[in-house]
Parts: structure tokens; C-alpha cells; sequence
């Protein structure tokens, strides 16, 4: 298994270095691809500053490649929960930290509007400290 970081995914999603994507898409073609968490957090910032795109854009792409059947995530669960939330209208960063912490009770945090996206989101509650 390969775990790529996130030049190689978001050459692959954005097709902007015809080189690299080729590459890129090479890798995901021939083998086991491992996406890591931190790399879907920073492609999405990415995507999202530098290259503009929306919200459904941005979670088409993500849904597509870890649709294939040969990328994996550590925490699948989390990532389809994270996703969920952001297709909805929560920021990703903060649906991914809500959906990682789904075991524990409460998630503080003094961010009114995470507060205010997450209500019936998560077993989690989310409030002030």
C-alpha cells in the first residue's frame, strides 16, 4: 500500500499538471492507495482557496476517489460521517473533528457557529468550555 500526500490528490482531482496527473493517476490505478485524514483536511483547504471550488464540488471529488475501490481511509466511518456534515453546511475541518470524536461526550469549543452547525449532527455535544 502507498500513502500519498496532498500534491499527489489534488493533482489527481484538479488535472492542472498534465505530468504530474499522469503520475498520479498511475499510482492510483496500480495498487492500494492509502489517503490520510490530514491530507483530505489540507486538499480541501486547498481546493477550496486556491483553485475556488464550492462545496459540491469539492465533496463530488472527494466522494468519487474514495469511491474507488482501491483508496482507503484509516477511519471510514468518520471520513462518511465528516463528508455528511460538509454536504450539509458544516466546515470540513470542523466536521471531521466532530466525527472523530464521536466516543467522547462533549467536544469544547468557543466557535459559536461550530456550535451552531453541529446541533443533531453527533452523539457528541458540542458547546462552550
Amino acid at each position: 500500500m502507498v500513502s500519498i500526500d496532498t500534491n499527489v490528490l489534488v493533482r489527481l482531482v484538479t488535472h492542472d499538471d498534465e505530468a504530474q496527473f499522469v503520475r498520479a493517476e498511475r499510482l492510483i490505478k496500480n495498487g492500494v492507495v492509502f489517503i490520510p485524514e490530514t491530507v483530505l483536511l489540507e486538499t480541501e483547504w486547498v481546493l477550496r482557496h486556491a483553485y475556488k471550488l464550492d462545496r459540491v464540488q469539492i465533496h463530488n471529488l472527494f466522494t468519487c476517489v474514495l469511491g474507488l475501490g482501491n483508496t482507503k481511509v484509516d477511519r471510514p466511518l468518520v471520513v462518511h460521517d465528516a463528508l455528511s456534515w460538509f454536504s450539509d453546511g458544516m466546515d470540513f475541518a470542523d466536521a471531521l473533528h466532530l466525527a472523530g470524536c464521536s466516543h467522547c461526550d462533549t467536544l469544547a469549543t468557543f466557535d459559536r457557529a461550530f456550535i451552531k452547525s453541529a446541533k443533531g449532527c453527533s452523539p457528541c455535544t458540542v458547546s462552550l468550555p
